[in-house]
């Protein structure tokens, strides 16, 4: 089925061919800097286009005729990869500044160590982004973009007015991001389940946190990953919204990248250990204890996100925020 654009009228179609449109040609537009490998700014807005393209397309696809090498599953797999390049970057940069801290010698020394086995991952993880532009997914992903931007097709919704059906878009991944198993790590459950009270303890210890986050450090991490879904499909329709649903954003932004700085820590802890074979205390005891209080006060940062979003005022509002467009 094929779709006429009228531009007086803000249709569900509309939009799904601006968000596609607007993310795949910035995408693979940095597919030659990328390959040169020169400036690690163009990785990173590559992957960054790369899933905000998987969002685009997951988010419109009621509306939306795509073939299957533009499906959620295909870009995703090229997203990993690209990810898989770009957070060994983020490793070197963090080590970079590591080394150039106060530190004890003997870790500044041991930190070279570990930037050169990074820089031989790092070779690695190239040849399989340069062999990713070359495989048959990424060609055939660039193929039924261009031809789907020159002749769309698209589904019966796509003619429905974008703000009778932009709650029916947004709510479910609301949904996915408040039911989040995540928002309960590190509460307690008072009471019977008639009248349960999820109390959130303070004054963590760095300790404690430590503890947790071994525990649950993946469902947090689960959390901070739907927390970005729901950003990037948000940020398709800022101008439809009016001020809450600017700070209902806002806060989602803060939460994932809240949790993205404990995760960044977190894997930057477990890549040491793996890199020496050995616990990070017995190579880095003064990183080791400096990491650990950093991922304490961000814990400490973490909790006042939480608490305000397991309270029923604040998930009613924010629901309330989708249900009325401007």
């Amino acid at each position: 089925m094929t779709f006429a654009t009228k531009q007086e009228i803000k249709t569900l179609g509309n939009y799904a061919y601006s968000a596609i449109q607007k993310h795949s040609q910035k995408t693979i537009k940095l597919e030659t800097p990328v390959k040169k490998d020169k400036d690690p700014e163009a990785l990173h807005q590559m992957r960054v286009g790369m899933r905000r393209l998987r969002t685009a397309v997951t988010g419109f696809s009621p509306a939306v005729d795509l073939q299957k090498p533009a499906s959620d599953k295909n870009i995703g797999k090229i997203a990993r990869t690209l990810g898989n390049l770009r957070d060994l970057d983020v490793l070197k940069e963090t080590l970079e500044k590591l080394e150039q801290s106060h530190l004890p010698r003997k870790e500044k020394h041991s930190l070279q160590t570990a930037l050169d086995a990074l820089s031989k991952q790092r070779e690695e993880a190239l040849v399989d982004v340069k062999s990713t532009f070359k495989d048959e997914r990424y060609k055939s992903l660039k193929h039924t973009l261009k031809e789907w931007l020159e002749e769309p097709s698209y589904q019966p919704l796509a003619y429905m007015p974008i703000q009778q059906v932009l709650p029916d878009l947004l709510l479910p991944e609301v949904s996915k991001f408040l039911l989040h198993p995540g928002w309960l790590i590190g509460t307690q459950v008072e009471g019977q389940v008639e009248e349960a009270e999820v109390i959130i303890p303070g004054k963590w210890e760095a300790q404690r946190v430590e503890q947790e986050l071994a525990t649950n450090g993946d469902t947090l991490h689960s959390l901070r990953k739907q927390a970005k879904r729901l950003r990037y499909q948000m940020e398709l329709f800022t101008d439809l919204y009016g001020q809450s649903y600017t700070a209902c954003l806002a806060e989602v932004k803060s939460i994932q990248e809240i949790l993205g700085a404990i995760q960044d820590s977190v894997v930057l802890t477990q890549w040491l250990a793996d890199v020496f074979n050995s616990e990070i205390r017995s190579q880095f005891p003064t990183l080791a204890s400096w990491l650990a209080q950093n991922r304490c006060k961000l814990w400490q940062q973490w909790q006042p996100l939480q608490r305000r979003y397991l309270k029923a005022q604040t998930r009613h509002g924010f629901h309330l925020t989708m249900l009325h467009p401007a």
